[in-house]
């Protein structure tokens, strides 16, 4: 295990729990009465904590405090879980099928030559017939453009490849952020992309051969989405010239985690390359300030124009009205709502993290089967918030719509999505008839699967 020191005078990102923590049930008392919050922040906790562990070597809390958004760290296979490697989640033969059998198209495919991205065109076509879009790869060409030293990047794998998309998920619970898979299929000696940096934070699980990486410290510690690399090429190519703060080769089984905005290179090796990017899609202090500044649309003040005839151009006469804007903005700052914020910051966050898929044909049945012996759970990753909606009513927030429901099946619907109860037979609060329909309801809206 290596570990680097943050940049000097650096803060860093404060340090965050390994796995969110789910509000106690007691702490919503009378869901009909009340705005008070049940949510699902820490279902799946042990999948969670074993996702963060096959990536990173260290205690949690360890990982959380000394690298998360400050240093990077290389983990060796030997001191992680599984030193046998990853082949598990994406074999270099997965990888030939999902080129070859699996009809795919752009943008799951990226192809990189020299530092620049190979027209599409030069790799795509015609599915054949009942396929004829446009834009499905071939397979004899992506086998030129790789054979002449491109580097192949299979993009969009959390949606695609089955452990991956159940690795994504319970890593994304065990750091409260959306996660996007990549894999990076390399030839030999061969580099894909000059130094630059990520504007998220990655994980980088060397699958199969070795890889050299370069990694210097950041030019734009924390870079915003809208930061990227090429805005400072001059800057990243300089310091990559310098010392490098990392110099290491990853071989099979390692695993090296990188904060968003340090430098990194990666060159394959006398053997092919196949590795995987897991990247992190995290919320900043500035999501939290564009999320205000949304809010603050509510303001009168701030609504306002500027006086008739103001020429904005002049520094002299835009001064007073960035005063008054000023004041009125720190006005409204000072009484804004954590509640209205929280709200905001969730409908950003929820969508771009999808739970478990489903199987809808099995659930479509399981609709019309489900009895007071089935037994239910909730679908693995859904993030879910249960609140009271006025006197005799209470809301069921989920990633993509609110689901209201009569104040009375508020324990019921509570007690199965907590896992407390998982036959419907047992659900509190209602007698056998509605036991049932509540069960009916939760498997047609996806929030609970069949046991």
């Amino acid at each position: 295990m290596t570990t680097i020191d943050p940049p000097g005078g650096r803060a860093g990102r404060p340090a965050v729990p390994a796995v969110p923590t789910r509000d106690s049930a007691a702490a919503v008392g009378s869901l009909a009465a009340s705005a008070a919050v049940v949510d699902s922040a820490g279902t799946g906790a042990p999948a969670a904590l074993a996702a963060l562990a096959r990536c990173v070597a260290v205690e949690p809390a360890k990982f959380a405090a000394a690298h998360w958004g400050r240093a990077p760290l290389l983990s060796r296979a030997a001191e992680l879980p599984r030193p046998a490697g990853f082949t598990d989640l994406l074999s270099p033969a997965d990888a030939d099928e999902l080129l070859s059998r699996r009809g795919l198209r752009t943008p799951f495919l990226r192809i990189a030559r020299d530092g620049q991205l190979v027209p599409a065109a030069r790799w795509t076509g015609g599915g054949g017939a009942g396929a004829e879009v446009g834009d499905q790869v071939l397979d004899e060409r992506v086998m030129e453009q790789y054979a002449d030293g491109a580097t192949l990047v299979l993009q969009g794998l959390h949606r695609t490849w089955p452990p991956l998309i159940d690795l994504a998920r319970d890593l994304g619970l065990a750091v409260g952020q959306p996660m996007q898979v990549n894999a990076y299929l390399t030839p030999p000696g061969n580099q894909g992309f000059a130094t630059h940096y990520d504007t998220h934070d990655v994980f980088v699980l060397q699958v199969d051969g070795r890889k050299r990486w370069r990694i210097h410290p950041p030019v734009l510690p924390d870079p915003l989405e809208r930061q990227p690399w090429g805005g400072r090429a001059d800057e990243v190519s300089a310091t990559a010239e310098g010392p490098a703060a990392l110099d290491v080769v990853l071989e099979p089984g390692d695993a090296l985690y990188l904060p968003r905005g340090w430098l990194h290179s990666a060159q394959a090796q006398e053997s092919s390359s196949l590795h995987l990017t897991i990247g992190v899609r995290a919320l900043t202090r500035y999501a939290i300030v564009e999320e205000l500044l949304g809010l603050a649309a509510e303001d009168p003040r701030l609504r306002a124009g500027v006086p008739f005839g103001t020429d904005l151009a002049d520094p002299e006469a835009v001064e007073p009205e960035l005063t008054e804007t000023v004041d009125a903005l720190r006005d409204w700052l000072l009484r804004a709502d954590p509640a209205a914020v929280a709200d905001r910051l969730r409908q950003r966050l929820w969508p771009a993290a999808r739970p478990a898929p489903i199987r809808p044909l099995a659930q479509a049945a399981a609709i019309h089967a489900v009895n007071l012996d089935s037994t239910l759970t909730l679908r693995a990753g859904l993030r879910w918030q249960l609140v009271g909606d006025g006197p005799d009513r209470v809301a069921l927030r989920l990633f993509d719509r609110t689901i209201s429901w009569p104040a009375v099946c508020g324990e019921a619907v509570r007690a199965l999505l907590t896992g407390t109860v998982s036959r419907v037979g047992d659900l509190p609060g209602l007698d056998d008839p509605d036991r049932v329909v509540v069960a009916r309801r939760l498997l047609r809206e996806a929030v609970v699967v069949p046991t």
